[in-house]
């Protein structure tokens, strides 16, 4: 065998390598594409316009400002305001409310007869599909003053109020428990059934209670579940704005503008795109904040 012989073939198993890589990578190059389209551009987009004065009436042309609108939110009490009602939201309706009520009534329902659990996850569930406009709606006429809750308040000779305006944020962390919470009761149902009966009997037998039970076994052997629930929960609850802008637009003054609420009011309602943008990045980067630190958690052995 020549010299040149030996140095071709490389080269030729080099490019059949680089052709093989191709053919098996270009089935993924239309959905590249249509990503890099439909969501990369308008993240790009907007991170730029989040940069500039931009705004919808009254301009001419854009200017670059630089970090402007982010000092501008950081020292707007209005901006803060948003952060603290969005974190006790948050708090409220997803990491306390959804998580826990959903795990509550996946293990109530493990034990329940096959019609309760029937009914309960179909009254559960409907609540969950519901458009979040329509539930927004719903849950504004249970808690207006006029409203179902004070009627039955009434009925029992207790005392009423207007709930949107005397606790607007817990009103609208309520509704969104209500919505939200089948969501929850769906993972959980699902990670209990992953758990085999013989450790919970064997538990049982030896004498632990429901809550050694629950914190000893149920909780560790579930771990990764609560994790991706807390954080995919952490995020939708981050980003709703039909809901609470169906049952108070943010008020009464801003008692319940949590950060998507805000940043539309801005956005749209003062048209100051800018700086509005510049709120919704802001907002991303504490949606990435809980996952970093859920994905943190979830990677930590028990």
């Amino acid at each position: 065998m020549t010299r040149a012989a030996k140095t071709t073939r490389p080269a030729h198993g080099t490019r059949t390598t680089a052709r093989g890589s191709l053919l098996r990578w270009s089935p993924l190059a239309p959905a590249t594409v249509l990503l890099l389209l439909f969501l990369a551009g308008p993240i790009g987009y907007c991170v730029y316009i989040a940069f500039t004065d931009t705004q919808l009436t009254g301009q001419e042309s854009a200017s670059f400002v630089g970090l402007a609108n982010f000092r501008r939110a950081f020292t707007d009490t209005r901006f803060l305001n948003a952060v603290v009602l969005t974190l006790v939201f948050t708090l409220i309706s997803s990491i306390l409310g959804q998580n826990t009520l959903g795990l509550a009534l996946a293990g109530l329902m493990r034990r329940a007869s096959r019609p309760v659990r029937a009914l309960t996850g179909a009254v559960v569930i409907t609540a969950w599909v519901l458009p979040e406009i329509v539930a927004g709606f719903l849950l504004y006429t249970f808690f207006e003053r006029r409203g179902t809750l004070n009627a039955l308040l009434d009925w029992l000779h207790l005392p009423t109020q207007n709930w949107l305006f005397t606790l607007p944020i817990l009103a609208v962390s309520f509704a969104n428990v209500w919505r939200g919470t089948a969501f929850s009761m769906l993972i959980y149902s699902a990670a209990l059934d992953g758990i085999p009966r013989e450790v919970t009997e064997s538990a049982q037998v030896d004498g632990a209670g429901g809550v050694k039970r629950l914190w000893h076994i149920t909780l560790p052997m579930i771990r990764r579940s609560v994790g991706t629930n807390l954080m995919l929960n952490t995020l939708q609850t981050l980003s709703v704005f039909g809901l609470i802008w169906a049952m108070t637009r943010g008020g009464p003054g801003s008692r319940s503008q949590t950060l998507p609420v805000f940043m539309y009011d801005q956005a749209f309602m003062k048209a100051l795109i800018g700086y509005g943008t510049a709120v919704a990045l802001l907002l991303l980067v504490v949606g990435a904040l809980f996952s970093a630190v859920y994905l943190r958690l979830m990677r930590e052995e028990v």
